[in-house]
């Protein structure tokens, strides 16, 4: 039996005594990170999951590693050399970001203390450092002293939070119904949830866990610029009255996923007003414009609404995970509280302990905010907003590249950096262009010397740009758009061939 005092001594457990093995760790990752960006010239080794799967078949957890250099050998081998490099300005697939150096400095602090945010006795400073970041952002969306929020895992989490809140305070303003302590009301499967069609897919997906169903979400067409169109948004809200169903919440999307279009914001808000609806909007994509000088105005009237998603490991340029969900009225975020007496006692509230649990779904929660704390005492949110505007900037250059270019197929301008096209060549004009396009697509990624992504559009397929990297180029996007078109040519010459062998 090992002896309490042995423990204490164990080399591998991080305390005061193992400085010496926590730096030297800590060293050598960090020249193993050296080595992913120095052997990583394109953004995917182009391995398939079959070729990747066969190198762990010998993997026995009951067989560990001798040191640090044949452990990251090993992680080398299965993960870093075909990491997907969000870093490398070829990458303009979905939507993740290069990070800032500040940030994953905090990561290292936020490992190796390992706070819990949910409540003052686990985190004491971190807990007021995340309320200084969300007081922070409120203002910056133009919330008063009244509003409040808290850090989350993402997008996705934070919407859950804010359909949530609208199911329930509706319950308790409109049927005087508690649905946290008696469950949903009878009326509930005739609540309806408003969105645009393109809005992201967590609306349909939290109406199913909060028991509305994916029925509850009534989707709104957009106009010819992909923006939600607030007259038919109008027409659907008195339409679901007529026929008997209770709208409850209207979501506008600051940055849809495909398009990086912006809903009519101040407009929608007026129609949420006027109906008595919460409102949410999801600025996952679009929080970045908050750091803008130059397009601040695009997200004109997020101050209207009751809540709002950011996600900063997008637009803020911080690691997974850091995002927030942010409500105008603080008092709202009551409908989320538990008290449990051996982590959070009402006592606590009434001491003036600050627990994040009473706002969060989460219990235990990493201390995400001090990456982005790092980073804006650091650098600045001048600093940050030239980098939006740059990413912008270069959206547009890439824009009336393609839309100029005989052999492209623009879909849509964007209003920050999400750009929807295809190849489509004049002289191949019976070439079918949603099967050129997967190919092109497959090959890119088979080939990871640059990477797209692809979308559908009246259930024809096409390539995507999303540009979140403030050192891509007009140059690199002129070598993608090349490679697109070394692949679609290549696509044409084998169906020429398969063609001319069947006529034979």
């Amino acid at each position: 039996m090992i002896s309490t005092s042995s423990l204490l001594t164990q080399k591998d457990l991080f305390h005061a005594e193992s400085m010496e093995e926590y730096l030297e760790a800590i060293q050598k990752t960090s020249q193993a990170v050296q080595r992913f960006l120095e052997q990583n010239q394109r953004p995917f080794s182009g391995i398939s999951p079959a070729q990747l799967r066969q190198q762990f078949k010998n993997i026995n957890f009951e067989q560990p590693h001798a040191d640090y250099d044949a452990l990251l050998e090993e992680v080398d081998q299965l993960y870093t050399r075909h990491a997907i490099a969000f870093h490398h300005p070829r990458y303009v697939a979905h939507l993740n970001c290069p990070i800032l150096i500040p940030a994953i400095a905090a990561e290292v602090m936020v490992s190796a203390i390992n706070s819990s945010l949910d409540t003052w006795d686990q985190s004491a400073g971190g807990t007021l450092m995340e309320q200084k970041l969300v007081e922070w952002t409120c203002k910056e969306i133009g919330f008063d002293a009244q509003s409040d929020g808290v850090f989350t895992s993402g997008g996705t989490q934070s919407n859950l939070m804010a359909l949530l809140l609208a199911r329930d305070d509706f319950s308790l303003k409109h049927l005087q119904h508690n649905i946290k302590t008696h469950g949903l009301p009878r009326q509930g499967h005739r609540f309806r949830i408003f969105v645009s069609e393109m809005a992201h897919f967590s609306i349909q997906k939290n109406a199913s866990i909060l028991g509305l169903g994916e029925q509850a979400v009534v989707k709104i067409k957009t106009d010819c610029c992909y923006r939600m169109n607030s007259v038919l948004l109008q027409d659907a809200i008195e339409r679901e009255l007529q026929q008997g169903n209770i709208p409850i919440a209207v979501v506008g999307t600051a940055g849809t996923t495909d398009f990086g279009n912006i809903d009519p914001l101040e407009e929608i808000g007026r129609l949420a007003h006027k109906y008595q609806l919460w409102y949410h909007i999801d600025a996952a994509y679009g929080c970045g414009l908050l750091l803008s000088k130059t397009h601040r105005k695009l997200i004109k009237g997020i101050e209207m609404a009751d809540s709002v998603t950011t996600d900063y490991h997008k637009s803020f340029f911080q690691p997974v995970s850091s995002s927030a969900f942010l409500v105008k009225e603080k008092h709202r975020l009551g409908l989320l509280t538990h008290y449990a007496d051996y982590l959070n006692p009402k006592q606590h509230e009434e001491e003036g302990l600050p627990n994040q649990v009473n706002k969060s779904i989460q219990t235990t929660r990493r201390f995400d905010a001090l990456k982005l704390w790092f980073t804006l005492r650091l650098m600045g949110k001048e600093k940050l907003g030239q980098y939006i505007d740059t990413i912008i900037d270069t959206a547009q250059q890439t824009s009336a590249l393609l839309e100029h270019h005989p052999d492209f197929q623009l879909m849509n301008h964007s209003d920050i950096s999400a750009l929807v096209f295809r190849y489509s060549p004049k002289k191949y004009p019976l070439a079918d262009s949603c099967a050129m396009n997967q190919y092109i697509k497959r090959k890119m990624f088979s080939a990871g010397e640059a990477l797209v992504a692809g979308t559908k559009i009246n259930q024809k397929f096409y390539l995507k740009f999303t540009l979140l990297n403030p050192l891509t180029s007009i140059s690199d996007i002129k070598s993608i758009l090349n490679l697109i078109k070394t692949y679609g040519n290549e696509y044409i010459e084998l169906e020429s061939a398969t063609a001319a062998f069947r006529r034979n």
